[in-house]
């Protein structure tokens, strides 16, 4: 096999050169030849749309967004549209890699895209994001499709714009088309137990890994950095099952309590609180950079990527990290978290959760049948658990870390379903 030249990690903070530096090791192990590498590594479309919009003071503004699939090997494209002011294409070349790995190494049949608008939602008002959610739909009419591309909510966006995309498409061809979009309201085709998917695959794969290392979730000890709905609800979860939280954290800051923090009461605190944590009583404030140095058994990262870098990478006191964030640890700070022993579960597998209901959600829109709660948490939760095992036994075999074993997993999939189809 022909030597592949890995791509140098450049910068933590360009996603996409972080993603590939981690492509590019599992590559190595599995001998991919250069023109596979090549197919896999390039996205199959890049789609930038300017978007002007009458704002409500009368003005118009454009908007840019953007619209990046990764791969359609495996099947329609699928990823979320994030509304937030960094977006910009290297970033969502990156998530929408991941998502092809996500989908790969869960074993459904997507392949990965991701979309994203430059605006701040927060200083807009709901008819100027309808506004801009019906514009961007419009302008990806010939990408989106139940057979093509299906996009979900991300940062920034939730089940009201998914509602928004979904009308406009089904106007502009004429009928009801509910499986165009994933993460949408119950009463439009969404399905149960989608909100909490996300937080719930972090909460299998913790104690999957829990399992791995001998610790016993009664006795441990847990922090999680972000307080959204990935965050909360896996902090939640964990609660609920004997974990103790000792620290949680949002925009504001974070709070830490040594005798653990009551989650029920801090998520009604939050939703009470304008979604914020800020003025939580019964905690101590302490820094972002202080919970992620807290000594604990699981450490669960649930807010943005690169929050873990080589400048504090060498402060964590944790036994275990189970990524609810996309890349929430920066490339080069991989080799340390291994140096300290610290098992990984990667983003790619531990908050797949959401995507594989997305994929429950698209085939009961398929079918024109829903199923009960028990059903889908019950098949998302083997299908997590299976993914698992089939990760950490692929990292044993090749003694590396599970970041790597799910690349191997992933990438392999792929690449053998591309030569199937006939390859070049």
């Amino acid at each position: 096999m022909a030597y592949i030249e890995p791509a140098p990690i450049k910068d933590i903070e360009n996603p996409f050169e972080s993603m590939m530096s981690r492509f590019d090791v599992a590559a190595q192990i599995l001998g991919l030849d250069p023109a596979t590498y090549n197919v896999l590594k390039t996205p199959t479309k890049q789609v930038i749309v300017a978007l002007p919009i009458t704002m409500d003071n009368g003005q118009v503004r454009v908007f840019e967004g953007y619209r990046v699939i990764h791969s359609n090997i495996l099947g329609p494209a699928k990823g979320g549209i994030r509304y937030a002011m960094d977006v910009n294409i290297d970033e969502v070349k990156a998530l929408a890699a991941w998502m092809t790995w996500k989908c790969a190494v869960v074993d459904i049949p997507y392949g990965g895209a991701k979309g994203g608008i430059t605006c701040d939602p927060r200083s807009m008002s709901a008819g100027e994001i309808e506004r801009l959610t019906r514009a961007y739909t419009m302008a990806l009419i010939d990408v989106f499709g139940p057979d093509k591309d299906i996009p979900a909510p991300d940062m920034g966006t939730s089940q009201r714009e998914m509602a928004w995309l979904m009308d406009e498409f089904s106007k502009a061809h004429g009928t009801t088309i509910t499986a165009v979009v994933t993460g949408k309201p119950l009463v439009l085709g969404g399905s149960v137990g989608r909100v909490e998917a996300t937080g719930r695959g972090v909460m299998v794969s913790a104690f999957a890994a829990m399992e791995k290392l001998k610790i016993n979730p009664f006795k441990a000890t847990c922090a999680v950095q972000g307080f959204g709905n990935v965050g909360s609800i896996s902090a939640k979860l964990l609660h609920e099952r004997g974990v103790k939280i000792l620290g949680v954290s949002d925009v504001s800051g974070a709070y830490f309590n040594e005798n653990g923090i009551n989650i029920e009461e801090a998520i009604a605190y939050r939703d009470s609180n304008n979604m914020s944590l800020e003025g939580y009583q019964n905690a101590q404030k302490i820094t972002n950079e202080e919970l992620l140095a807290l000594e604990v058994d699981v450490l669960v990262p649930a807010a943005k990527e690169d929050v873990i870098t080589p400048e504090n990478v060498h402060n964590l006191r944790c036994k275990l990290i189970v990524e609810g964030a996309n890349g929430p640890t920066s490339a080069k700070a991989d080799a340390v978290v291994q140096e300290k022993g610290i098992m990984a579960v990667p983003d790619i597998l531990a908050n797949s959760g959401g995507v594989t209901v997305s994929y429950f959600e698209w085939v009961q829109n398929r079918l024109g049948y829903k199923w009960g709660l028990d059903r889908v948490q019950r098949r998302s939760d083997r299908i997590l658990k299976e993914a698992f095992d089939k990760v950490y036994n692929t990292a044993q075999k090749h003694d590396t870390t599970l970041r790597i074993g799910a690349y191997v997993v992933a990438i392999d999939k792929v690449a053998q379903t591309y030569k199937f189809r006939g390859g070049f």
